[in-house]
């Protein structure tokens, strides 16, 4: 931990040190300290970097080594939930409730109490969200939401934060949706951040870290003016 390095507000995003520099144990530490205000997060996703931090330590920024992603022309479904995508049982939207989505994502799992969605996080995503970087996809059931997934999106990349789920399905119901809808904005990928067998069954891959940061420079350019998904999602 010794060659760990502590970052400073004061210094500006652009003293996030190289991904290359990223520690093998824990796999993937980069640095810590540093800010959360916009600038910080925009930089630290377009260089393949995100904060991962439990409350009481310090801001922690990480870029493992593979890095799991979703290409979205690789995602499946299960049959089970295509029978449940047909029956159409949950209405999905977009950017139509992020504090909601954001705070159930915080909120205690029945597996454990911790959490690494922190105050300081949920207040930096909800002012990205403002902004217009930050988006939800919303799973609705009887009006009641039931599922949902938010992330940050820049240029043709979207990074996913995390998902919940009241309801069977209702998260994966919402991530089919959003896979959906990036492809018809012209998105390519999904950050899954870290490998995971759930990602893995819906057909995440591990990339290595240094084409995934290849790619983040070939889609990460600006497409279009930061905003709200309202408008284009609708309802589904």
């Amino acid at each position: 931990m010794s060659s760990l390095r502590w970052l400073k507000p004061s210094e500006g995003p652009d003293a996030l040190p190289s991904p290359a520099s990223a520690l093998r144990d824990p796999n993937g530490l980069l640095a810590a300290g540093g800010s959360l205000q916009p600038q910080w997060l925009l930089t630290a996703y377009r260089h393949g970097i995100f904060p991962w931090y439990e409350e009481g330590q310090p801001i922690l920024w990480w870029c493992p080594d593979p890095r799991a992603v979703l290409e979205l022309e690789d995602f499946r479904t299960s049959r089970r939930l295509r029978r449940t995508l047909r029956r159409r049982l949950f209405t999905v939207t977009a950017d139509r409730a992020f504090a909601d989505v954001i705070d159930a994502c915080a909120a205690p799992r029945r597996y454990t109490e911790a959490t690494w969605i922190t105050p300081d996080m949920m207040a930096a995503y909800k002012r990205m969200h403002v902004l217009g970087w930050a988006h939800s996809f919303e799973a609705w059931q009887d009006g009641r939401l039931a599922g949902g997934v938010y992330g940050i999106a820049i240029g043709r990349v979207f990074f996913g934060e995390s998902m919940f789920a009241r309801e069977r399905d209702a998260s994966k119901i919402a991530l089919a949706h959003a896979v959906a809808y990036l492809k018809e904005r012209g998105h390519a990928l999904i950050d899954c951040q870290i490998p995971s067998s759930h990602m893995a069954s819906l057909g995440a891959s591990s990339l290595p870290r240094e084409r995934f940061l290849q790619l983040l420079k070939e889609l990460c350019e600006p497409v279009g003016e930061p905003g709200p998904w309202t408008g284009g999602m609708g309802e589904r």
